[in-house]
């Protein structure tokens, strides 16, 4: 009861978060002003997984260290595996076409999340999170804010914001500004009270029914934390904007594979009194050599600012995959960490076909992505620049 308790909380905090967040990019661009907003909405997975690292940190010989490293891969895996899919799996049930087409300037999106999942490659020769990786991964996030502020914003057919968004952008300029402080107030609030009760609730409940808690940690508790933002984009998506709906979910992954992963450190260091790593056994290291394996294979299938329907049943089907995996089984550890390893080396072989299959559209997204002052910003030009190629 405590756990679903302070999970709706969450949830409810989270819709709220995201219905002031949308509402207010339209009216902001400057750098901090984006950098608050992206934190801001995903301050549910922040905040759970923070509690584990901090607790991590108080005890370092204790199973905490264990559920920070799984709630983030479980969130991070959750957002490619199904987040993404959903997305294109939704506008082709509403529309009937079989792809989302991005807009070059959403370029910058995917060729900063190829650079912090070209990072995390290299936590895996250290077996641990640590402070080079906090600089690394923090200044990874920094660089993606300051492209962004100056890019000018992706067009789309409706300019509308989905759900409460809607109603918010009717208010006049100073009601919507208050309204979206108090939201991001009373949310913020709510869920950094519910962050510890639901984090050991979890775990007791998988103690009390027989459930293995890592696996709650890991896919549970990132399934209420991410739902609220995984909803807006789908009204995305059922408002005929599926590009900006598909973007949302690859920037609150850049978010995660970033800026979350960068400060797991200082949470872990703050419970500890001082400066530590948080380290990644023999199973945390296939979980999270798992993620940037996946992480890589959905770039991949971006290339060419392109997410088709065979693409996301790829991605669907290989996390679904793994889900079954692990749950076929749980309780043996060896056999739990060689799945883990075999799926790696799948996504990575699987990754390289298919950039060895667009490897000039790789050079071209680098070059928009990082360097494009005014790229075009409506994804039709997308479509004919790939009928081009």
């Amino acid at each position: 009861m405590v756990a679903a308790l302070f999970g709706i909380a969450i949830l409810a905090a989270g819709f709220m978060l995201s219905w002031g967040a949308e509402a207010a990019e339209k009216r902001v661009s400057q750098g901090l002003i984006v950098a608050a907003i992206a934190l801001v909405t995903v301050l549910p997975e922040y905040a759970v997984d923070f509690y584990y690292a901090y607790a991590a940190g108080q005890d370092p010989s204790s199973n905490y260290v264990h559920y920070a490293a799984a709630n983030m891969t479980g969130a991070n895996r959750l957002l490619v595996g199904l987040a993404w899919p959903l997305m294109v799996l939704v506008h082709w049930f509403r529309t009937r076409q079989r792809r989302i087409d991005l807009a070059p300037v959403n370029a910058a999106e995917v060729v900063f999340l190829l650079i912090g999942t070209a990072w995390s490659f290299t936590i895996l020769m250290r077996d641990a999170i640590g402070w080079i990786d906090s600089v690394v991964l923090v200044a990874i996030f920094a660089a993606y804010v300051w492209r962004v502020s100056y890019l000018p914003e992706a067009e789309e057919d409706e300019d509308d914001e989905p759900g409460p968004a809607a109603a918010l952008s009717q208010l006049s300029s100073a009601r919507q500004w208050a309204a979206m402080a108090a939201l991001t107030v009373v949310a913020a609030t709510v869920i950094l009270v519910s962050a510890e009760p639901f984090a050991e609730a979890m775990v007791d409940s998988g103690r009390s029914v027989g459930i293995d808690e890592f696996l709650l940690i890991q896919w549970l508790a990132p399934l209420a934390s991410e739902a609220p933002a995984v909803t807006i984009a789908v009204l995305f998506v059922l408002s005929g904007r599926a590009a900006n709906g598909l973007a949302t979910m690859i920037s609150d992954k850049i978010n995660q594979w970033t800026l979350l992963v960068g400060m797991l450190p200082l949470a872990m260091s703050l419970g500890a009194g001082g400066l530590t790593a948080l380290p990644l056994d023999a199973r945390q290291h296939e979980e999270f050599f798992l993620t940037a394996a996946q992480s890589l294979f959905g770039i991949a299938l971006l290339l060419r600012l392109r997410l088709g329907v065979w693409g996301a049943l790829a991605l669907a089907g290989l996390f679904a995959l793994q889900v079954g995996l692990t749950l076929n089984f749980l309780g043996d550890d060896a056999r739990t960490i060689a799945s883990l390893t075999w799926l790696s080396w799948g996504y990575l072989a699987l990754s390289a076909i298919v950039v060895a299959t667009n490897a000039k559209s790789l050079g071209h997204l680098i070059a928009v992505g990082l360097f494009a002052s005014h790229p075009e910003t409506h994804p039709s030009s997308v479509a004919s620049a790939g009928g081009k190629r």
